[in-house]
């Protein structure tokens, strides 16, 4: 299969939010870790594909993923490089919604307006590198870069460890335990785990400088139908975005623009992906020249970058021990067994466990839930409690030589709540606990 590299207690596949977390989480209950990442650097979504702000976090005005998630946030702002709503700004009225509303830093799901700001954080990508590096290092964890997943390693129905592709050729790396943290689910549904196919739009992430952002903003506000009309011409030449397309960063000029939204494309086709990426440059260069002319603030802006890694929200997703539904999510279900949480909803240790194969779990975007509960349940931080919970599982399992799927979870959720993290055991107050979410 390969040259036998590397051989670990926990092998984590995906160095992006949750593989990070998996890999510390398990490192920290003391494991011996290895984590897998196919680009140059950590950080998937968040720094790759330049995902900017951490939303999805509290409820009201509690914070729900707390962790290492906090701690990546913490190390970020000693280096200036992450930004949020001070606690006494997290309220709903127009001062503070035109405050930090060019930040993102609102909650996109309330159906008042103003939206009422909150508890989220805008970033710098190379910020979330380089706390990610750190926190590998600091917690012993070998990291290979470079190194591209291909194929699992099975004895029976039990994984043993990956093969990856690399510069050097196929390399095996060998575990007791293997989590997916690709995205995409490429080590469970390779190994036999049973998945259903999902899609989302795709999105070439970009950055302008040299933008002046107070004008930028006195333009919307004091010309509103100037204004009004500028932006609907930009979205139209995006062909998709958010209500805010440009937003602010930790970086004095330098706007993150989460567009264009580009619909029928799949995230895990070869061609699609090449489309996508060459259809984005050209709807960039259009919005661009656009904006450039006729949006007071960027008469001296410049392309900085297209993000390295494309944005990609929905592909392959886990049928798990249980699957997810949109119900369960915009009801705010509580699960007995729950052990991450998202802004309002719970994610059950059940959804990060795989049919059919053993000593393998999931964390990320492609956990066990339907098509639509997923997109509303998809966001950075939650899929990092997620990792923080199945790398504690990891470690567990291997100290108590059962399989994973037989974790105590009332002592993992235990062991969460002591390591600074909120899995969820305790049900918020507007909760909806039902017999069918206990089984």
């Amino acid at each position: 299969m390969g040259k036998l590299v590397h051989e670990t207690d926990v092998v984590v596949v995906g160095g992006g939010p949750a593989g990070l977390a998996a890999a510390v989480a398990a490192s920290r209950n003391g494991a011996k870790v290895a984590l897998l990442e196919r680009y140059a650097q950590l950080g998937g979504l968040a720094a790759g594909a330049m995902v900017l702000v951490l939303d999805d976090m509290c409820n009201g005005n509690e914070i729900t993923v707390k962790g290492i998630m906090q701690e990546v946030i913490d190390r970020m702002e000693k280096m200036k490089l992450a930004v949020y709503p001070p606690e006494e700004d997290r309220r709903a009225d127009d001062a503070m919604f035109r405050k930090w509303a060019r930040w993102g830093l609102y909650d996109y799901y309330a159906r008042s307006k103003p939206a009422p700001v909150c508890y989220s954080v805008a970033f710098d990508p190379e910020g979330w590198k380089r706390a990610a590096e750190d926190l590998v290092a600091e917690n012993n964890i070998h990291l290979r870069l470079h190194s591209w997943f291909s194929e699992p390693i099975l004895e029976g129905e039990r994984i043993t460890g990956v093969v990856c592709e690399t510069k050097e050729g196929r390399q095996e790396i060998r575990g007791d335990v293997v989590i997916d943290c690709s995205g995409d689910l490429d080590v469970a549904s390779r190994a036999g785990a049973p998945f259903i196919g999902g899609s989302y739009f795709l999105t070439t992430v970009f950055r302008l400088g040299g933008v002046d952002t107070e004008a930028a903003e006195r333009f919307e506000y004091e010309q509103p139908e100037d204004y009004l009309k500028v932006d609907k011409k930009a979205k139209d030449l995006l062909g998709g975005s958010w209500d805010k397309w440009w937003l602010k960063t930790p970086l004095p000029g330098i706007v993150w623009c989460n567009c264009p939204h580009m619909r029928g494309f799949d995230g895990a086709n070869v061609e699609d992906l090449t489309n996508a990426q060459t259809e984005g440059r050209r709807r960039v260069d259009a919005v661009f020249a656009h904006v450039r002319e006729n949006w007071p603030g960027f008469e001296k802006s410049y392309i900085v970058d297209l993000a390295p890694q494309i944005g990609v929200r929905q592909t392959r997703l886990l049928e798990g021990e249980y699957v997810v539904t949109k119900e369960d999510v915009h009801e705010r279900v509580h699960f007995a067994d729950s052990v991450a949480r998202g802004r309002d909803y719970y994610t059950p240790y059940r959804a990060l466990v795989p049919k059919k194969v053993e000593q393998l779990l999931v964390a990320g975007r492609h956990y066990s839930a339907t098509s639509t509960a997923q997109k509303t349940s998809r966001e950075i931080p939650p899929c990092m409690a997620m990792g923080e919970a199945v790398g504690a599982a990891a470690a567990m399992a291997l100290d108590a030589g059962s399989l994973v799927r037989d974790v105590n979870v009332t002592e993992l959720q235990k062991k969460l709540r002591e390591q600074g993290a909120d899995p969820g055991d305790v049900p918020s107050p507007n909760a909806t606990v039902r017999e069918v979410a206990k089984s």
